[in-house]
C-alpha cells in the first residue's frame, strides 16, 4: 500500500503587535476615570492632554480629535448603550465597563462623526487590542461590524420607541438623556414638543468658550484682540472664543484678570449688582463662592462703587480657589471659609447677597455630560434641605431694603421655583422682584417675576434667578 502524501502544515500566522494609537489610548483613559473615579472629563481631559503636547505626541488636530472622542462618546452615551444593546447577546450590564468604553468610542465614530466606516473599525479594534488584549478585540470587531451595518437614524428607527407610544422614552433614546431627566426638563419648560427637543439637542452641542473681562483689570477690546474672539450675546463683559482654544493661553485669563465663565453665571451676577437697594450699598456677600466666578466679578463691581465683597465657602479648598480668583480685585475684599447655613455673620450685616446653591447641575449638561448618567431622582430630596437652609440664611443676612439673589445651575422645578415659594410662606417680609428687568435686551425670560436661561435660547447654561427684596 502506497503511502498517501502528507498535507503541508498550514503556516501560522506570525503575531503583530496591536499599533498604539495615542489619540485613542487618551480618550480611552478619560472615559475610564470618568468612570472608575467620578471624575468630570472637563477636569481629567485637560492635564492629559497638557501631558501628551509636552511628550511630543500630540499636535492641535489630535487635541481637537481625543476631545470631540470624549465629549462626543459622553453626551451620545444613551443612545449608544441601545445601539450596543442591540447587537450583543448579553445584557450590557454583564459586560466589562473597559469594553463598553471602547465599543462607545467606537459607535460614536461610526454613527456620530466623518471618519470612514474602515477606519472607525480598524481603529477601534486596535484600541481594544493595545488596552483590552486580543480576545476581547475579537468581540469589538464583531459588535462594531454590526453598528455599522446602519447610520444613526436608522439605528434610532430600531431602538427607538415611536414617539406617539412613549414620548419621554423615545426623546431619551434618540437624544441620549435619561427619562427622568427628560420628564424633568418638559416640565421645566412647560411647553410642547418643539421647546424639549431643541433644549435636548443643545444640550449635546459642543459649547463655545466665553470668558469675563474682570471690571477695573481687563477690558472685552483686549480679550477681542484674540484669534475667533466676538463679542457675548448678552452680557457687556463676556467675549466668546467660537473656535475653541486654550483660554490658559490668553494673557488676561493667564494672570487672573480674566476669566472662563459662561454668560449665564455672568448675568447672574450682574442681576443681583444692578437690582435696586433702599438707602446704602457698601456690603455684598456671595454665600456659596466657590469655585470663585462669580465672586470676582461681583468683587470688582463692588469695588467700582466703593463697597466690599464678603466670599464664603464652606470647603476649605474651595476657599483657596476663591481666594486665587479673586486675589488682584482693585477693591478690598475678604474670603472666609464657613459653613452658610452657620455663618459666623450677624443677621442684616449685608445689602446684597448671592447665594448660588448646590443643586442637581442638570443645566450644565453641555459641559457636563456625565452628570446626566450619575444624577438619580433622589438626589433632589438630598439637595433640598440644604438649598433652603441657604436661602434662609440668605434672607436672615441682608438687611431691610437689601436684595437677596437664590440661583442655581438647575431648571429643575423642586429646585428653583419650589424652593422659593416655600421660603416666602415662612418668611413674609421679603418680596420678589422682577428679575427680568434687570437683564436689558435679553429675549424669552417667561412669566417672570424670576428668570430662567436655557441653552437653546440663550446660548447659556440653564440658569435660574430669583430676586428678593426684604422688607421687614
Amino acid at each position: 500500500m502506497s503511502e498517501q502524501p502528507r498535507r503541508p502544515r498550514k503556516q501560522a500566522k506570525p503575531y503583530r503587535r496591536p499599533q498604539k494609537d495615542p489619540v485613542r489610548i487618551l480618550a480611552f483613559d478619560a472615559l475610564r476615570a470618568v468612570d472608575e473615579r467620578d471624575a468630570y472629563a472637563n477636569l481629567v481631559l485637560p492635564p492629559l492632554l497638557r501631558k501628551a503636547r509636552e511628550k511630543g505626541d500630540f499636535d492641535a488636530r489630535d487635541a481637537a480629535l481625543a476631545t470631540e472622542l470624549v465629549y462626543g462618546t459622553l453626551r451620545r452615551q444613551g443612545t449608544y448603550d441601545a445601539v450596543i444593546a442591540a447587537c450583543v447577546d448579553r445584557p450590557l450590564r454583564e459586560v466589562d465597563p473597559p469594553v463598553l468604553d471602547v465599543l462607545g468610542l467606537g459607535a460614536h465614530q461610526l454613527l456620530g462623526t466623518r471618519i470612514p466606516t474602515h477606519a472607525a473599525v480598524s481603529a477601534t479594534v486596535e484600541l481594544a487590542r493595545v488596552v483590552l488584549g486580543d480576545g476581547r478585540a475579537k468581540f469589538v470587531n464583531a459588535v462594531l461590524r454590526k453598528i455599522a451595518q446602519h447610520d444613526l437614524d436608522g439605528w434610532l428607527e430600531r431602538v427607538a420607541p415611536p414617539y406617539d407610544d412613549d414620548p419621554e422614552d423615545h426623546l431619551a433614546v434618540v437624544h441620549s438623556h435619561p427619562r427622568w431627566v427628560v420628564s424633568a426638563l418638559w416640565d421645566s419648560l412647560g411647553g410642547g414638543r418643539t421647546g424639549i427637543e431643541e433644549l435636548l439637542r443643545a444640550d449635546n452641542e459642543r459649547p463655545e468658550v466665553t470668558l469675563v473681562a474682570r471690571p477695573g483689570r481687563a477690558t472685552t477690546g483686549e480679550l477681542l484682540d484674540e484669534e475667533a474672539a466676538v463679542p457675548g450675546h448678552w452680557s457687556p463683559y463676556a467675549v466668546r472664543l467660537t473656535e475653541g482654544g486654550e483660554p490658559g493661553a490668553v494673557p488676561a485669563v493667564a494672570e487672573g484678570r480674566a476669566g472662563v465663565q459662561d454668560e449665564g453665571s455672568q448675568l447672574v451676577a450682574l442681576a443681583l449688582a444692578n437690582a435696586p437697594v433702599e438707602g446704602r450699598d457698601r456690603m455684598w456677600l456671595d454665600g456659596c463662592a466657590g469655585p470663585g466666578g462669580k465672586a470676582a466679578l461681583l468683587a470688582a463691581l463692588a469695588a467700582e462703587r466703593g463697597a466690599v465683597l464678603l466670599a464664603s465657602e464652606k470647603q476649605p479648598h474651595r476657599a483657596g480657589l476663591v481666594a486665587k480668583a479673586l486675589a488682584g480685585n482693585p477693591g478690598p475684599y475678604q474670603v472666609v471659609a464657613a459653613d452658610g447655613t452657620r455663618p459666623p455673620w450677624r443677621p442684616g450685616s449685608f445689602d446684597r447677597v448671592l447665594v448660588d446653591v448646590p443643586c442637581t447641575g442638570l443645566g450644565a449638561l453641555r459641559r457636563r455630560p456625565e452628570a446626566r448618567w450619575r444624577r438619580r431622582p433622589e438626589d433632589l430630596d438630598g439637595f433640598a434641605p440644604l438649598q433652603r437652609g441657604l436661602l434662609r440664611t440668605a434672607l436672615e443676612s441682608v438687611r431691610v431694603g437689601g436684595v437677596v439673589g437664590y440661583a442655581t445651575c438647575s431648571p429643575h422645578l423642586a429646585e428653583t421655583r419650589a424652593v422659593v415659594a416655600d421660603l416666602l410662606k415662612q418668611i413674609p417680609d421679603a418680596d420678589l422682584i422682577d428679575a427680568r428687568d434687570l437683564l436689558p435686551g435679553v429675549p424669552d425670560l417667561g412669566e417672570g417675576p424670576d428668570v430662567q436661561l436655557w441653552p437653546h435660547l440663550h446660548g447659556t447654561d440653564a440658569m435660574y434667578l430669583a430676586l428678593i427684596r426684604r422688607t421687614g
